[in-house]
């Protein structure tokens, strides 16, 4: 069973644990609960919001990250538990001993299965893709030639028009980004966390004291899963992030075509995850990617 997304983001809000249940309280009420076994991660944009210590702790118990989104809706900080994994330490051990070459390997698959999710996004709207597919062929390992930016050069024009320019403080389009890769880097870490790797240890982000490196690294083959639901709802004149978070939500369901059948992304983050951490066990590259960079169908909309 796929978790769900916990919002917070009205004003004044209050949450705590009752029995099984995290409980949400606005004006001295209860506005709302979910299961504690049934959250995927949460989301906090909520200004004033207060916690109790008890709900983090029930939360951290399970696994479950705690996103804070800042302006526009992009993650300023996140709340992981310190354990989540019975063999954390050896895998935490192997994942830092990590040989620099596994590393680049890695990192170049990750480089080369988000460029071939590009050219699929550009094809399913119609823009050609062969720049892209040309790109995926060139990348070697650690992607000394910067492939990945290349490709996003090409990419974004195209999917999103010519005057577009990702910008993590603009509105519309962006800002649905923005909010789109925030639910994915949260499922990242959870798979990341529940993998026993370390979510700071990278194959490639260096951002400073980025809590979410390894995140930012895994999560990179699906963002086009985001991009094209995200142009979808453009085009449908959708730019809010209110009226579209239910649509970017459910891409954390989309099914992915792997080798045990149709699996939602959620779960494919985690295999991925657990791959990565054999990967360091074993000192040789095993990534367990899905047999199509694209879920089949991709904010409710199949493809054509």
């Amino acid at each position: 069973m796929v978790g769900q997304i916990l919002e917070l983001t009205r004003m004044g809000l209050s949450v705590h644990k009752r029995r099984g249940f995290l409980a949400v309280d606005a004006e001295g009420r209860e506005a709302g609960r979910l299961g504690l076994d049934d959250i995927e991660a949460v989301l906090a944009a909520s200004p004033g919001v207060m916690w109790s210590n008890t709900a983090l702790a029930e939360l951290a118990a399970r696994a479950v990250p705690v996103m804070i989104l800042g302006h526009n809706f992009t993650p300023v900080a996140v709340v992981l538990p310190l354990a989540g994994h019975h063999a954390q330490g050896e895998r935490f051990r192997a994942q830092a001993a990590a040989s620099r070459p596994l590393r680049k390997q890695a990192w170049a698959a990750m480089v080369r299965h988000k460029i071939a999710a590009q050219a699929e996004a550009l094809e399913r709207v119609g823009a050609p893709s062969e720049r892209l597919r040309r790109l995926t062929m060139a990348v070697r390992s650690g992607d000394p030639d910067n492939r990945e930016a290349q490709a996003a050069q090409a990419y974004w024009p195209l999917l999103m028009g010519r005057d577009f320019r990702r910008d993590r403080e603009a509105e519309g389009a962006n800002a649905l980004l923005n909010y789109g890769y925030a639910v994915l880097r949260a499922a990242t870490a959870r798979a990341i966390v529940a993998a026993g790797l370390h979510p700071s240890l990278s194959l490639h982000h260096r951002s400073g004291g980025d809590a979410l490196a390894l995140a930012d690294d895994l999560m990179e083959p699906f963002r086009p899963t985001i991009d094209l639901a995200v142009c979808r709802l453009v085009r449908g004149g959708i730019t809010s992030v209110g009226e579209a978070r239910e649509e970017l939500i459910a891409c954390l369901n989309a099914d992915f075509p792997t080798k045990n059948g149709a699996t939602p992304l959620s779960h494919v983050l985690l295999y991925l995850a657990r791959s990565l951490a054999t990967s360091f066990l074993d000192r040789k590259l095993r990534l367990d990617f899905p047999s199509r960079p694209l879920p089949d169908e991709v904010g409710g909309t199949a493809n054509g």
